[in-house]
């Protein structure tokens, strides 16, 4: 009987220390991530919470699992902000000019956001059902500023979203010598989209969204 009492108290000294670890790795991931990106090494994640490598694989298993259990309250709760505040908007342009600046701000501030919109993680679930989201809300932007005039009809979410790509690339590599280059680039496009400065139809056919999502992952691949 006290032997039967001894195993499970320690049983139960395992799952407390367990779930201590496991909320150590969430804390530390969420930072790292935040700070670098959702590619930053594990080990470093591990370092940082103060548990072996072997501990953080035996919790969570692969990157995508750990990614899975931060990203939710990295990500979704701003990017989801910014698409409801711009079609909150009055006037539809204003709303698409709020939602590309503010998504490439937190893009900019926020390496982990790039990342999400990007869905350079295609086995991390809930990252993709984000990115999704962030997509179809992007879409709902744009086709609200083209049926109020505002935009130039042959621009699309793909287009959209490769412009995100870009944005998020420039933000890393000009973060220190030009912080705000990313902003100049937001402006051009802004002013090239307008109805007011369309010059006809491009000649060039916008991307499918397998052909983006492939170019996106290339993208990702590189920063």
């Amino acid at each position: 009987m006290e032997a039967r009492n001894a195993g499970a108290g320690r049983n139960e000294l395992m799952r407390a220390d367990a779930q201590r670890n496991a909320e150590k790795l969430r804390v530390a991931a969420a930072e790292l991530f935040q700070e670098r990106g959702l590619k930053v090494p594990l080990k470093e994640i591990a370092r940082r919470a103060g548990v072996s490598h072997g501990t953080l694989y035996n919790l969570f298993g692969t990157r995508e699992a750990l990614i899975d259990e931060v990203v939710v309250g990295l990500a979704a709760d701003r990017l989801g902000e910014a698409a409801e505040r711009a079609l909150s908007f009055e006037e539809a342009w204003a709303g698409f000019a709020y939602y590309v600046e503010k998504v490439c701000e937190l893009q900019a501030t926020d390496p982990a956001v790039a990342d999400v919109v990007s869905g350079r993680f295609p086995a991390a679930e809930c990252l993709m059902t984000i990115c999704g989201q962030a997509q179809d809300a992007a879409v709902r932007i744009i086709e609200r500023a083209r049926l109020a005039g505002a935009i130039r009809p042959d621009f699309t979410g793909e287009d959209l979203l490769l412009f995100f790509g870009t944005s998020a690339l420039l933000a890393r590599a000009a973060a220190d010598a030009v912080p705000d280059a990313w902003r100049r680039q937001v402006a051009f496009l802004l002013d090239g989209l307008s109805t007011q400065a369309a010059q006809g139809p491009l000649s060039v056919a916008p991307p499918t969204p397998q052909q983006t999502y492939e170019v996106m992952g290339r993208l990702a691949g590189t920063s």
